[in-house]
């Protein structure tokens, strides 16, 4: 099967198959304060925020999904100009098809949709084992104009592919020499099972610049994995692994603790700016979203503007009723966790 071929799979398989993970994101289990008395106006609350070193209009990353196919190559361009509309951030999908074809970079390349936004790369991190270098990771970047390079860790689902590349070992010398080399800021996310505060300071050591937790809760690749698949045994192996992973919540009060002073990224499960401020209350710098977005994206740019802006509103909002003018203000005194 192709590249291409097995892109256009997973998005069939997100749109119309139940992959939601047997686990919950843990982020039920806190709550915003009300303040009846928030002393603030509506209007006046920002939700400006930086990251990177670029300024957003609200601390929203349309997370990595897709690339290497026709249809593919719409989702990203509608994505994509729905964030430079808003001034929001976007993560592209794998790269490695247009890395190993280059006649699919065009599927991937969105900056003439959106000059101006913070756009990541993205490569799998596996894929240092197997022959990619700095110079596919330098390749990743420059051929779409992006502004950093993330690396994605999912050994699971690597497992549970018939295709997978499986071999992790020694990989996080080879991830320390890419932020050392490479000329671009080095993310580190997982994909869908969450980072635990050990892995995440062994990163932070590597020299990585940010971290995504992309914690459980959200999209699960092995329930992906299992409706892909060809053989009883592997369907059996992939159903195994429904509840797997630390939950979105947790991973993010980890990772903080562990290191306080990285930028964080936290993804997993994430559909509403309520969990949004609740996320950016325990210590996110930025919230990613992904597969909420992913059937507007088929449909149309109007439909993505549209489904982010009820987003950012539903966070505006939040922050008003908890007295938070400002995302600085957003912080753990405005959280409680539910009894």
């Amino acid at each position: 099967m192709s590249h291409g071929e097995r892109k256009d799979e997973h998005l069939e398989i997100c749109l119309n198959e139940d992959v939601a993970s047997a686990l919950t994101t843990g982020l039920e289990r806190y709550r915003l304060v009300h303040s009846a008395l928030p002393e603030i106006a509506l209007d006046n609350v920002d939700t400006k925020s930086r990251f990177l070193g670029h300024r957003l209009c609200a601390p929203l990353l349309i997370s990595a999904m897709t690339g290497g196919s026709d249809l593919a190559r719409e989702i990203n361009r509608r994505l994509a100009t729905a964030a430079q509309q808003l001034g929001l951030a976007m993560g592209l999908g794998s790269q490695r098809a247009s890395i190993e074809d280059a006649d699919l970079t065009g599927t991937y390349q969105v900056r003439d949709h959106a000059p101006d936004i913070l756009l990541l790369a993205n490569l799998g991190a596996v894929q240092l084992n197997y022959g990619y270098g700095v110079q596919e990771c330098r390749r990743a970047v420059e051929s779409v104009q992006a502004d950093a390079l993330v690396l994605h860790l999912n050994p699971l689902q690597e497992a549970l592919q018939p295709e997978g590349n499986t071999n992790f070992h020694g990989l996080l010398k080879k991830i320390a020499r890419v932020c050392k080399v490479l000329e671009y800021p080095v993310l580190v996310k997982e994909v869908g099972w969450g980072l635990w505060a050990g892995t995440a300071t062994l990163l932070q050591e590597a020299g990585v610049t940010a971290l995504d937790v992309s914690g459980a809760g959200g999209t699960s690749w092995s329930r992906v994995e299992q409706h892909r698949s060809r053989s009883s045994i592997q369907s059996q192996v992939a159903g195994a692994f429904d509840a797997w992973g630390l939950p979105t919540a947790e991973s993010l009060i980890q990772v903080r603790k562990a290191c306080p002073h990285l930028p964080l990224v936290a993804s997993g499960g994430i559909t509403d700016g309520m969990q949004m401020a609740i996320c950016l209350a325990l210590g996110a710098d930025l919230v990613g979203i992904g597969r909420p977005l992913l059937s507007p994206a088929t449909q149309s740019t109007g439909a993505v503007v549209e489904k982010l802006t009820v987003i950012i509103r539903q966070l505006r909002t939040a922050m008003f009723a908890t007295g938070a003018s400002t995302l600085a203000h957003l912080d753990p005194s405005h959280i409680e966790r539910r009894r």
